[in-house]
């Protein structure tokens, strides 16, 4: 048996060559000009794409060294100044509510005089 399965191990081999050799003989080649232009163009789209990622890595990465710590200046100052809102806010809200809770205490005061007037 182990006879046989050599044999055929040997004919598919040989029928794999073959096919192999006759389907390298059906494939159309690039002349030496075509092969040459396309060669051409792979390159410079290389070197176009190669060209735009450079530009954009030093974009990012000066961006990044300088952009950065302006960043966090102006999330800083933003921050100071928030807090120093807030706490003027919160002043100015305790004013208000003093003045109106006077407003209507004033307002009910002007509505019984109105009363005891008309009474």
């Amino acid at each position: 048996m182990a006879k046989n399965e050599n044999k055929n191990d040997n004919k598919v081999k040989k029928n794999f060559f073959k096919d192999f050799k006759a389907e390298l003989k059906r494939v159309i080649w690039p002349t030496p000009k075509q092969l040459v232009n396309n060669t051409v163009a792979v390159i410079a789209i290389v070197l176009v794409t190669a060209a735009i990622v450079f530009v954009l890595d030093l974009t990012f990465e000066t961006l990044n060294k300088h952009g950065v710590n302006k960043i966090k200046e102006v999330v800083s100052a933003n921050n100071t100044v928030t807090a120093d809102n807030t706490t003027s806010n919160q002043t100015t809200e305790n004013t208000n509510n003093e003045t109106s809770t006077e407003d209507s205490q004033n307002t009910e005061n002007t509505d019984n005089n109105v009363e005891e007037n008309v009474q």
